[in-house]
């Protein structure tokens, strides 16, 4: 008989009684080869036909079953033809499709296309729907016969549906395929009517708020039913489902570990080398710290609570001292103030806060020593200053306060007499503030001592207060505690534009007034103003970085005196002068009447200065006076008397020659510098005359500390002693750390050593780390403190190494990124004879902090580096676009290092080898710039990864590249579009999976870019096949 459709066919074998496997061989014979059942609907017709009368067919059932078992039908096609079905009154029909969910709803696959697993998705989207409102439709039938008083039959029917419910969902693989779904129809809403209509059309797939709906629904009836087991079954289902969208984000905090020695590093790091740097970047970095290691919110601000406590008891006297204060007390408040804007809700965070003190008061040892040194109860000050941004409350602040006051009753008494004057630093500091904001708005100026003029008033009108202002300023420590107050809020870029103004102001005196008006009196108030403004900068110059100083160049603007001398004249860490440049070389009329005034005058005649223009002429004129020395036409004595009318009047004089001849000595012979040196000596010193001008004493301290800053490398690389007037403190405290004739690496290990086995970084170590690195490169840097990591044997030495050696690398996180991802790794997986270093506990170390630098880099790379990254002068690690090229015809050298390992050459020789698809990327999609270094190498990085996973040999380096994966997972939030996983081809996720720690839905959702359709066929493909 030949049968003319499918429903024909159906109604002559239950006519004729055939068995199932009769059934199946005569449709074999009735349809060609070409079309598939689920083309021409097979599992809808059985159904369809199955269903007609009040209880189903069981024969057209049994077809549909051996279907099924034999898989002549796809699931997705069953699925969907069974959410057609809506008239739940029939419950023989129900019980029956129920019936045949069972057979395979926790064990769904798909072997075809993407396509057919996408469709697979929405399939089981729509029998999840179906499932929900099957369950409803059965609990409100329930609840009408209960309250008719009838039996309670109806349970059977409810109970079945929330057990298929609970099997479907218990599978980790079928929630994952939901969420494909779910995104899939979220971005189907978005993009409709881009043609993509066609195979859609004829799958009606469930939206998601009909899902939360129907939950909501099935919820509200089953509130009333009285069997508690069904009722709580119901709610497991319900929480299942809700967490279907999230099923990403779900991370375990490490409950069993207090201390995190990378937050403790990184906020030293900050304190010590960065205090002007701004606080979003260093909040991002904390923020990506804590998502990374999975730290509770409470022991992270405990953690940095701690460490500005160490930082502060370990900082040396004087300025690194108030820096760290204002660091804890101003700057720190500030971070957690936006820390708090991360966590979810204001409660929370500061009932954590509350909770970080609780423990912060345990440790009573440490609390006692910063109460110590800072000469006050240290908890009060920051509790106090806690309240006030609004991270703590009243009754929290109150409660904290009696403990800690409770505690210090026991502590060790000082002596009363000895400190009872001293003010404690935290107090000055946080007096010192709003001090820095009234001379910035200027509403009563530069009222520091309450003086009533203004920073920004016009100068001329009142010279003498201002001076008076200044000079006060200049006593003490006033000075460091407003710098180190203006740091640590931020302002202090706008805080020295105030003294770069004033100091141009007084370069523009005299050549406005006449001689008549212009009298000795404003003559020697102008030249103080110029002065002690030259100081100061040359002060916070050195204290903080020139950058502070230079402002943004505007094109076309006049460049201020004190910019352009700092920038082409003063000696810093890292920029070497030429002495015979043309900046030193000024007008020679001028700099011949300079010379003769400090020659022959005994006296300074200050209303003929031009103080600005001395500077300028003042490097000519000691270079004449040094000829002269040198060839005996003046004696010691006419030399003492020309240094000390240099210094006499104005120190910035004295500055200036002095900056011109430490690049000078540089230049001699060893035998040619004694002079030089001993005319520096001769600077250095103050002048004890009566005749000098107001403020000599405190200016003269500052200019020794300038001066003593200025010639330190000089006096090392020439051995040379002077004595500069000492405040008593030690000026320049991290400064030639590194002892002498010893190997740089040899240091490197030794302190990455003591490092390791104290657990924690302390500000020396920074600072000899960045020595360090400044001295070797980034690459030596890194390869040598990597090779450290490599020879450690204990898993938890390698675990605290990655989180000490994660901090140390933000001393300059990009470049070292680039040297780990783009060098030091490719070298280790692609030497076979270097693969027995990736075994674990190492090899697995090694790959958590390469991922933890590759997105840290990653995220921050778009932003600006911090300043004390910007200072340091930077090598070229070696030419990215030459080891990757752009130009894909050109073999890159890394395809070249794959090939020569490889039996198989020519599949890795270079990525137009391979097809487009083998490399295709997330990236390339979002069309990513590949001329950024950072990208072209994680790009490159994930494609040697892709070829280790797919190549013959396994090793130790195949099981690296599987931890470097499960670190990625473990690292990224939901939604990680636009991490680092985006340059990883989309082939690498089949290969993945076959690796059998990796094959689970969970990774394959994490690893791929969910929000391009073809991600999410990539992984709709890799799970149902799982």
């Amino acid at each position: 008989m030949k049968v003319v459709n499918l429903k024909q066919a159906i109604l002559q074998a239950w006519k004729e009684r055939w068995s199932d496997y009769q059934w199946a061989i005569n449709m074999k014979k009735f349809f060609p080869k070409g079309a598939t059942w689920d083309i021409l609907n097979l599992a809808e017709a059985l159904l369809e036909q199955a269903m007609i009368g009040p209880s189903p067919n069981p024969l057209i059932l049994s077809y549909l079953k051996y279907a099924i078992s034999s898989q002549m039908v796809s699931y997705s096609s069953v699925l969907t033809a069974i959410s057609k079905f809506d008239d739940f009154s029939r419950d023989l029909c129900v019980q029956a499709l129920l019936d045949i969910m069972d057979m395979f709803c926790d064990r769904l696959s798909c072997h075809g296309k993407a396509e057919e697993c996408i469709g697979l998705c929405r399939a089981l989207l729509s029998a999840l729907h179906w499932l929900l409102r099957c369950t409803a439709a059965s609990a409100e039938r329930l609840q009408e016969r209960l309250e008719a008083g009838a039996p309670a039959a109806g349970e059977k029917q409810l109970a079945m549906c929330l057990q298929r419910l609970e099997k479907t969902l218990g599978s980790t693989k079928n929630r994952a395929l939901l969420h494909i779904a779910k995104l899939e129809e979220a971005s189907l809403h978005t993009s409709q009517g881009l043609g993509q209509g066609g195979t859609r059309a004829n799958q009606p797939t469930a939206s998601w708020t009909a899902i939360e709906h129907s939950l909501l629904k099935l919820g509200e009836i089953l509130a009333n039913l009285s069997n508690a087991q069904l009722r709580s079954q119901a709610e497991q289902c319900g929480t299942l489902i809700r967490s279907i969208p999230t099923m990403l984000s779900v991370h375990s905090e490490q409950p069993n570990k207090t201390g995190f020695p990378t937050v403790h590093a990184l906020v030293l790091l900050e304190g010590t080398m960065n205090l002007t740097g701004e606080t979003q970047p260093l909040v991002e970095q904390l923020m990506m710290v804590k998502r990374m290691q999975h730290i509770p919110t409470p022991l992270f601000v405990l953690e940095i609570w701690k460490a500005c406590l160490v930082g502060l008891i370990e900082s040396p006297e004087g300025t690194e001292e108030l820096k760290w204060t204002a660091f804890t007390f101003l700057k720190i408040p500030q971070v957690l103030v936006k820390l708090k804007k991360y966590s979810h809700g204001d409660k929370d965070f500061t009932e954590d806060v509350n909770c970080a003190f609780e423990f912060l008061l345990k440790l009573t040892p440490l609390l006692d020593k910063a109460d110590q040194r800072c000469n006050c109860d240290f908890t009060d000050f920051l509790l106090q200053e806690s309240r006030k941004q609004g991270l703590l409350s009243e009754a929290s602040v109150n409660n904290l306060m009696a403990k800690r006051a409770a505690d210090r009753e026991h502590a060790p008494q000082q002596k009363s007499g000895e400190n009872a004057n001293i003010q404690p630093n935290p107090g000055l500091i946080l007096r010192a503030e709003p001090t820095v904001t009234n001379i910035l708005k200027c509403s009563s100026g530069l009222d520091f001592l309450s003086c009533p003029q203004t920073m920004d008033a016009d100068h001329s009108k009142s010279p003498e207060g201002l001076l008076g202002v200044l000079g006060h300023m200049l006593s003490g420590k006033s000075l460091d505690l407003l710098l180190a107050a203006a740091a640590a809020t931020g302002k202090l870029k706008s805080f020295a534009r105030k003294f770069i103004n004033l100091n141009e102001f007084t370069t523009h005196g005299s050549e406005e007034s006449t001689l008549s008006s212009f009298t000795a009196k404003s003559a020697s108030v102008r030249a103080l103003l110029f002065d002690i403004s030259f100081l100061m900068l040359c002060h916070v110059a050195q204290t903080y970085g020139s950058e502070v100083i230079l402002s943004e160049s505007s094109t076309g603007a006049e460049v201020p005196f004190f910019e352009t001398w700092i920038q082409t004249c003063m000696p810093e860490e890292g920029k070497i002068l030429n002495p015979d440049h043309p900046c030193f070389r000024p007008d020679s009329t001028k700099v011949e009447s300079l010379v003769a005034l400090l020659n022959n005058s005994s006296e300074m005649k200050l209303v003929q200065m031009n103080w600005h223009e001395a500077c300028l002429s003042i490097s000519a004129a000691i270079l004449e006076i040094l000829n002269a020395w040198e060839n005996g036409v003046l004696a010691f004595e006419s030399i003492q008397k020309i240094t000390d009318n240099i210094k006499g009047k104005v120190c910035s004089l004295a500055v200036c020659a002095v900056a011109w001849l430490v690049a000078h000595v540089r230049m001699l012979g060893l035998d040619e510098r004694e002079k030089s040196l001993q005319m520096i000596r001769q600077l250095a010193g103050p002048l004890y005359s009566e005749n000098t001008l107001q403020f000599y004493n405190e200016r003269v301290v500052i200019m020794s500390s300038i001066l003593e800053h200025m010639c330190a490398d000089v006096l090392q690389q020439t051995a040379t002693q002077i004595k500069f007037p000492s405040t008593g403190m030690d000026t320049m405290p991290y400064w030639n750390l590194l002892p002498p004739k010893r190997p740089i690496k040899e240091v490197l290990t030794d302190i990455f050593a003591k490092v390791l086995e104290k657990g924690w970084v302390d500000s020396r170590s920074i600072h000899i780390f960045d020595t360090l690195l400044h001295m070797g490169g980034v690459y030596w840097f890194c390869n040598n403190l990597i090779k450290e990591l490599l020879k450690e044997t204990r898993k938890e030495h390698t675990l605290r190494a990655v989180e000490l050696l994660y901090s140390i690398f933000y001393l300059d996180m990009q470049q070292v990124t680039l040297v780990l991802l783009g060098h030091i790794l490719p070298g280790l997986l692609t030497d076979s004879s270097k693969w027995h270093s990736l075994m674990d506990p190492p090899g697995s170390a090694l790959a958590k902090l390469a991922v933890w630098c590759a997105l840290s880099s990653y995220s921050s790379h778009k932003g600006q580096a911090s300043s004390h990254q910007k200072k340091r002068h930077r090598e070229d690690i070696e030419d990215y676009i030459s080891l990757f090229p752009l130009d894909d015809m050109q073999p890159s050298k890394l395809m070249r290092l794959l090939s020569s390992n490889e039996e198989d050459a020519n599949i890795l020789s270079s990525p137009a080898d391979r097809s487009m698809s083998s490399s295709l990327s997330a990236s390339q999609l979002h069309t990513v710039n590949m001329r950024d270094p950072l990208n072209r190498v994680l790009a490159n990085l994930f494609l040697l990864i892709s070829s280790v996973l797919g190549s013959r040999t396994a090793g130790p380096h195949t099981q690296f590249v599987q931890w470097f994966m499960e670190e990625c997972v473990d690292c990224l939030e939901q939604g990680s579009r636009g991490s680092i996983l985006q340059f990883m081809p989309f082939t690498t996720v089949s290969e993945l999976v076959k690796v059998s720690a990796m094959s689970s839905p969970k990774v394959v959702l994490a690893i791929t870019d969910l929000s391009l359709p073809l991600g999410r066929q990539v992984a709709a493909k890799a799970i149902a096949a799982l």
